[in-house]
């Protein structure tokens, strides 16, 4: 009866648990501050011309020679680049590319070590030897240096191919977190009551471990959408990254490279958007780590 009792008050538990971070992140101003921060951002890049128009004419292509350079100025806040196109327009329209190769690498590596290090965490033996291995081949290459040799080969790199790329180098990072996960929910005491009431390995994964294990992962993956966003502008930077006609605030910056000296407000505005985009998604996974914390 008492094994019964505890398997029913899981759920609730984990229900409680959730409820108690949120109650802690909703006083923190640092979240409210990041969360805002991410949240425009990520609107203006699911809808960028919804924000483009608000100065100028709005078109990140429409281009005059005869503007090459010149400074911010009535109704070009961010001024015109080299080739005269509006800043303030690709500044925008750079969010959508940014933004995406963030999210999209997350997504595809949460998709591989989600599952990869419950099996890993939960069966332990082969599954987790081979596990290991194949991460300790990925982990053997350097971050960059992997992604620059890699982006080498293609011919075109769009958002996909340079989001498929950077996702080979960061999950295995969340799968050895997922995994160590895993082997401390494991041997709590309703996955065993669980397991003694004859529940499957599958609901025992599904409705006991992952529910109670993900919480770290998410952390670092809210963090990793930081991250990958400048790792993206600094691959672009180097010419291994996105390429025209792609909008992005890594090519922006690289153009501006050979001319920021004269034309500073190239380099400024398009590392303000990246700048605050790394800060607020990297101040989120903080905030969000330290309220379980402070649970724990």
């Amino acid at each position: 009866m008492a094994v019964f009792e505890r398997e029913a008050l899981a759920p609730s538990e984990a229900l409680a648990r959730r409820i108690t971070i949120w109650s802690r992140l909703r006083k923190r101003p640092l979240f409210w501050l990041a969360f805002s921060i991410a949240a425009v951002l990520v609107l203006i890049a699911i809808a960028p011309g919804a924000f483009a128009g608000w100065f100028g004419h709005g078109d990140p292509l429409a281009c005059d020679l005869t503007d090459s350079g010149r400074g911010p100025g009535g109704g070009h806040p961010f001024g015109f680049d080299i080739q005269g196109c509006d800043v303030y327009a690709n500044v925008v329209y750079g969010a959508r590319d940014s933004i995406s190769i963030g999210l999209l690498v997350t997504a595809l590596s949460l998709v591989a070590a989600v599952p990869l290090g419950c099996l890993a965490g939960y069966y332990g033996r082969l599954i987790d030897a081979l596990l290991s291995r194949v991460a300790d081949i990925f982990f053997g290459f350097p971050f960059l240096l992997g992604a620059v040799v890699i982006l080498s080969t293609f011919r075109l790199r769009d958002v996909v191919s340079v989001s498929v790329t950077l996702a080979l180098f960061i999950w295995p990072v969340l799968a050895r977190l997922m995994r160590a996960s895993v082997l401390q929910v494991k041997q709590l005491e309703y996955v065993e009551a669980a397991r003694s009431l004859g529940a499957s390995d599958a609901r025992i994964i599904r409705h006991h471990i992952l529910p109670n294990a993900i919480a770290p992962v998410i952390v670092i993956s809210t963090i990793t959408v930081g991250s990958v966003i400048a790792a993206e502008a600094a691959l672009t930077f180097l010419g291994v990254g996105l390429q025209y006609p792609a909008i992005s605030w890594g090519l922006q910056l690289a153009q501006a490279q050979t001319n920021f000296q004269q034309h500073p407000h190239l380099l400024i505005f398009p590392g303000l958007f990246l700048s605050a985009t790394v800060f607020s998604f990297i101040l989120l996974g903080e905030t969000l780590q330290n309220a379980i914390d402070a649970r724990a």
